[in-house]
């Protein structure tokens, strides 16, 4: 009899080190292994690519603090947004880069609380006029609340001053999500500017800022020809609606279009050209799925919900995005580059993507480039000198170059 419980006891244990084991094995498998990320080393580095042979990247800059955005000033320096809150300056950013080692001085207080903090950085578009800078934050509140603020600014004398802002979305409690937020100016100089909602349904909620894209003017105030001005429970400012989290938003060179890409969760990252009063989904409508697994929605498509462009499964973190239309890379003509922050929840598998589409704005193929950098892109544009600029969303980021190989 004692060796019958001995056994049994024995038995038991087993089931209960077997289920323990089995726990802990979907525990790991939940969790993403990182591919091992060298420090980024001082370049050149050279790369062949499918269309544009022969690619230098150089390094223009370093002692960047997870930088999140550029603009060039007419002088050829660079204003760069660093999300801990502050605002750096890299002098003949076209030529022989340097990095001022101070920040420039007016940025507002920011809340720094997961990826919250300062974001993006525009120029008015006459700033060689009225010196006008225009930057997203996150704003603290009282009360542990946090909200999305677009700050305006003249910046004098290598300072911002007389900055304020000029609106202010909804405030949230820090343990909330979906805090990014991008500006572009369109071509009806209004400015577009869009708030995150994440993980939440409030995307589709036309009361609240969330998951949306606004429409004001340079000043912050409503046009009285905003798609919603007018419609009884819907904010004024709100342009689009159905977005998650906006890592991208620009104003097509050619077509003057308004473009924006966003993150999906595990999947479903989108390209979409932006119209006014559309509905673009989030949550009822995506072709991603959850972290956990689960589909976020039964189709990726309804009626009365327009369809993203382009779009990833897995996802690969979209963020930043540019048309090229210089000279410098001419089999790059018109193609659309997005950098990417890491590919299938995997860390270190960041890369820059580019996408080339037909006369009708059709997908035809992509190219996945730098994925030997291992660098999350968070940013691209096309600077004055035709060439494609990059920043790298790490600790050290980095101000990188692309140009033709000699």
């Amino acid at each position: 009899m004692r060796r019958l419980r001995l056994n049994f006891c024995f038995a038991s244990s087993l089931a209960s080190a077997g289920t323990v084991l089995l726990v802990v094995a979907a525990a790991i498998a939940q969790q993403p292994i990182g591919v091992p990320v060298p420090p980024l080393a001082n370049g050149p580095f050279l790369f062949d690519t499918a269309e544009q042979h022969k690619i230098r990247v150089s390094v223009v800059a370093k002692g960047l603090e997870h930088p999140w955005s550029l603009a060039f000033l007419p002088d050829g320096s660079m204003l760069v947004a660093e999300r801990p809150g502050r605002l750096r300056l890299v002098r003949d950013a076209t030529g022989d880069a340097k990095l001022d080692p101070g920040p420039i001085a007016g940025v507002p207080t920011v809340r720094l609380i997961g990826n919250s903090g300062l974001m993006d950085v525009a120029l008015h578009p006459r700033f060689a006029e009225n010196k006008l800078v225009y930057l997203t934050y996150n704003k603290p509140g009282p009360n542990k609340q946090i909200a999305t603020a677009l700050a305006r600014g003249r910046l004098e004398n290598g300072a911002l001053t007389d900055v304020k802002d000029i609106f202010v979305a909804d405030w949230l409690p820090e343990d909330a999500n979906g805090y990014n937020s991008r500006i572009a100016f369109g071509r009806d100089g209004m400015i577009y500017v869009s708030n995150g909602a994440s993980n939440s349904d409030s995307a589709q909620d036309p009361k609240t800022h969330r998951g949306k894209i606004m429409r004001l003017r340079d000043d912050g105030t409503v046009p009285p020809d905003n798609p919603f001005v007018g419609h009884p429970g819907y904010r004024p400012e709100i342009y689009s609606l159905g977005h998650r989290n906006t890592l991208g938003l620009i104003v097509h060179p050619v077509t003057g279009a308004l473009w924006n890409n966003e993150n999906g969760p595990n999947g479903g990252d989108e390209i979409n050209v932006i119209l006014p009063g559309r509905n673009y989904g989030w949550p009822v409508a995506s072709y991603g799925r959850k972290y956990e697994g689960p589909r976020v929605s039964e189709v990726p498509w309804r009626e009365g919900i327009e369809q993203p462009i382009v779009f990833w499964v897995p996802s690969i973190a979209v963020a930043g995005m540019a048309v090229y239309t210089g000279d410098r890379f001419p089999a790059w003509k018109n193609n659309v580059f997005v950098g990417s922050m890491r590919t299938g929840e995997i860390p270190g598998t960041g890369h820059l993507e580019r996408i080339v589409f037909n006369d009708k704005t059709e997908e035809l193929r992509r190219e996945t480039m730098l994925t030997e950098l291992h660098q999350r892109i968070r940013e691209v544009r096309q600077g004055p000198d035709g060439l494609l600029y990059l920043l790298t969303d790490e600790d050290a980021g980095a101000l990188l170059r692309i140009e033709p190989a000699p």
